[in-house]
Parts: structure tokens; sequence; C-alpha cells
């Protein structure tokens, strides 16, 4: 039998580690609250087109009231609030530091599957938990040890801002879960998501005053141009992949296998933004990434 979901996680980490890249570099221009807001409206855009191409239908509005809300809830939690800190973590720590941290994603993940979805966690999970730790403690002292480290009090802010990254991630599953029963097409939801994320956002930065002022940056476009990367990447193709993984396998093993941006971004950083990594900064990357993958055989 062929593992569609745990192929699809796969390629959900390879989608997220582009789009990663691409929200660094346009954060780096115009800001983090500007490439949230842009990339979430190109996304729904895009997804919406895709929505109507497949099912014929711009708007799942067959999915009845339970959908919407358990939906509208993962996005506003997963886009809305957990990649808003992620993106300013992209700017603090760089996005392969910061994805590293995001693979405390499957712990989070295997604990809220333990809570709510009564899926158990033994002594090998908590041992893999343990495993997953250390590697990020690891890689996090090597960073900050190192000679062109940021200040301390970014290196913690930006740690603070991953953790609440990986929490929003696997919050956003677990409502996305909740969502998906009974064969709802990954989509459909993502479609559902995506407006719930994008309407919140457009309403909070419209009370700050601040809405046309962020919208004015996308005219530099170069910029704009990775923002349309990055929203392909990352809320049409590796979100719909995401969605796809976890209606197909458990919410944990998805989120392991999610997990591996870090490793596909480990020779990125050093060929294209010429980031300096130790061998202990590859070894507590491994030994991280080892800790999730027992997460999936145990």
């Amino acid at each position: 039998m062929i593992p569609f979901g745990e192929l699809a996680a796969l390629l959900t980490a390879l989608c997220w580690s582009a789009s990663a890249l691409f929200f660094t570099w346009s954060g780096r221009r115009i800001g983090s609250q500007a490439v949230n807001l842009a990339r979430l409206v190109a996304a729904l855009v895009l997804v919406t087109l895709l929505h109507l191409a497949l099912f014929h239908t711009p708007f799942p509005f067959h999915a009845g009231s339970a959908r919407y809300c358990y939906l509208g809830i993962s996005g506003l939690i997963g886009f809305c609030l957990g990649d808003a800190v992620l993106f300013e973590a992209f700017l603090l720590l760089g996005p392969r530091l910061a994805l590293l941290i995001m693979t405390l994603s499957p712990v989070f993940s295997t604990i809220l599957g333990r809570l709510f979805l009564h899926q158990a966690l033994g002594p090998g999970k908590l041992l893999a938990i343990l495993v997953t730790l250390a590697g990020i403690a690891w890689v996090v002292w090597e960073h900050s040890s190192d000679a062109d480290a940021r200040r301390p009090r970014h290196l913690s802010l930006g740690i603070a801002l991953a953790v609440g990254g990986a929490l929003g991630q696997s919050g956003g599953l677990l409502f996305s879960r909740f969502g998906l029963e009974g064969g709802f097409p990954p989509l459909s939801a993502n479609v559902l998501r995506l407006t719930a994320a994008t309407a919140g956002l457009l309403l909070w930065h419209l009370l700050r005053g601040n809405l046309l002022s962020l919208f004015g940056r996308l005219r530099d476009r170069q910029a704009a141009l990775q923002v349309l990367g990055g929203a392909t990447f990352g809320p049409v193709l590796g979100v719909t992949c995401s969605l796809f993984a976890i209606a197909h396998a458990s919410m944990g093993v998805a989120a392991t296998l999610m997990s591996l941006s870090p490793v596909i971004l480990l020779p990125i950083s050093v060929l294209i933004d010429k980031e300096k990594i130790s061998l202990g900064a590859v070894l507590g990357t491994l030994l991280s990434i080892a800790g999730s993958v027992a997460l999936f055989m145990l």
C-alpha cells in the first residue's frame, strides 16, 4: 500500500523550505507584517482559482457550520497567529534556525493528539521528545556561542517566537483534523482556512489603520514576486499537502515528516545565504530530526 499521507508530508516539507526562503527574503525588504498579509491575499486568490478549476465552484458552500467553525479557527491559529510570530523569527534567526525550532511541532502535535484524540504517549515517545529537545538545544547553543551570532536578546526573542510558531502549527493541525472528518477535500479545507485567516488579518490591520501602508510596500517589485513565490509554495501547495497528509496519516507522523525542512535548508543556507554552519549545528540538527523520526517509528 502506497503511504500517500507520508509522501504528502514529505512534499509539504519541501514546499515549506522553499516558502521559508521566499518569505525571509521578502521580509527583509518590506517587513514581516506586509509579507504575512500579502501572502494570504495572494494565496487566497490562487487557491480559489484552483478550487474553481477542480470543483467548478470558488468556495465550498456545502461544508456546513461545524466545518466552518473548525477550519476557520484552524486558519486563525495557524495563519494569523502562528505564522505571524514565525515570520518575525525568520528575520531574527534566519530560516534554517527558525525552522529547526519548528521541529518542536511534532512534539506539540503528539501531546495534543494524546489530550484530544486519545492517542497513546508511551515511554518511547517521551524519550523521542527529549531527544528532539536535546538536538534543538544543541543547535541553539552552537548558534548563540558563535562569534557572528546576533545579540542575546534578539536570539532569545527569536527562539520564543519560533516556539510560538510551532504551537500555532500544531494547534492549527488539530482543528484541521476535526474539520477534515468524513472525507472533506483538503483543498476545500484550505479555502476555508485561508478565507478566515485573510478576513481576520485584513480586519486587524484595518482597525490599526496601517492596511494601505502595508499594501503600499508591495511597490517593491522584487519583494512582491518573492511574496507570490512564497504564497504558491506555502499556503497553497504546502498547506494543501499538509491537510492531505493529516487526513491520511496520524497527526504526529505527519507533523514529524513536515519538520524535515531544516535538513533540506542546511545545504541551501550554505550555498545561497553563505551561512557558516558548524559541525555541532549539523549534528544537533540530525539529532533533533532523529528524535522527530522516532515519534513516527515508535
